[in-house]
């Protein structure tokens, strides 16, 4: 990924705990790398094909001049947030700033805190087998559309599928949906598991009836192999209620361990449950 990097830009702004730092203001000094693909700009030598170094200068002057906050971790969160969000072209972004004159009645030459955003990719399995199951899907996509730092890349059919592992229970309602987002992996699941809650979800039996279920199931490409969270989700290969509607967004997404595509994965479960 290329790369423009901001550097030593000087805002004069009003953060900080103490109340003389937000009556009177201070010095700040930001720098900004910003990730994205120069490709198109290098070849055609067009302005409109990358980013306007300048205009995302003026932009981080006005949000750290629009309001005022106590941290510098705060600041330096809002601004990354907003310019990642405004700015398409932009896949990653990490802030610094720097506070001169803080206040800490020491010899310094500066503090600084230092934030990155990214884009990141997932996906995610969604089920429901109880009550209004099409709406508790429903909601569920609507409720992630409202997470800042959530963007809904597609989302698949919902399709009927029976029981898997725990068989006497209604037939569920499922489907797949592909996610572009900043959040780091367990603060995706605690979204997740947040919106499971809110939809009365309980855990009483494993692989038992649930109002709605949400998986991870790839994040990037990342292994991860934890007490609370496993990505990608384990048993995917044997879930045909995971790889049909995968494979309808996502069909050459390949699984970072088998290293087998979603298409071959679901063309392998087909032919073993032909064989069965």
């Amino acid at each position: 990924m290329d790369k423009i990097e901001i550097k030593g830009l000087e805002v004069f702004a009003h953060h900080g705990v103490y109340e003389e730092e937000q009556r009177l203001g201070q010095k700040f000094v930001v720098s900004a790398v910003l990730s994205l693909d120069t490709t198109a700009a290098a070849q055609t030598d067009d302005l409109d094909q990358t980013v306007n170094y300048g205009a995302i200068s003026r932009q981080i002057t006005q949000i750290l001049q629009r309001e005022n906050h106590k941290l510098l971790e705060r600041a330096a969160a809002v601004t990354a947030e907003e310019v990642l969000l405004t700015n398409p072209l932009i896949n990653g972004i990490t802030i610094k700033i720097e506070k001169p004159w803080a206040p800490v009645g020491l010899p310094l030459e500066t503090v600084a805190v230092e934030t990155t955003r990214k884009w990141h990719t997932a996906y995610i399995a969604l089920g429901s087998n109880l009550g209004e199951k099409k709406n508790y899907l429903d909601v569920a996509i609507e409720e992630l559309k409202a997470v800042k730092g959530i963007q809904i890349e597609s989302v698949s059919d919902w399709i009927e599928t029976e029981p898997y592992g725990y068989l006497d229970q209604p037939n569920f309602l499922n489907g797949c949906a592909c996610l572009r987002t900043w959040l780091e992996p367990f603060a995706l699941l605690d979204v997740l598991q947040s919106i499971e809650a809110k939809a009365g979800r309980e855990r009483k039996i494993h692989w038992g009836p649930r109002t709605l279920d949400l998986d991870l199931l790839f994040y990037d490409d990342q292994v991860l192999g934890t007490k609370r969270l496993i990505v990608p989700h384990p048993e995917i290969e044997k879930r045909s209620f995971v790889l049909v509607p995968m494979a309808q967004i996502a069909p050459w997404l390949r699984h970072p361990v088998s290293k087998s595509t979603i298409k071959e994965l679901l063309e392998q479960l087909e032919a073993s449950q032909k064989q069965d």
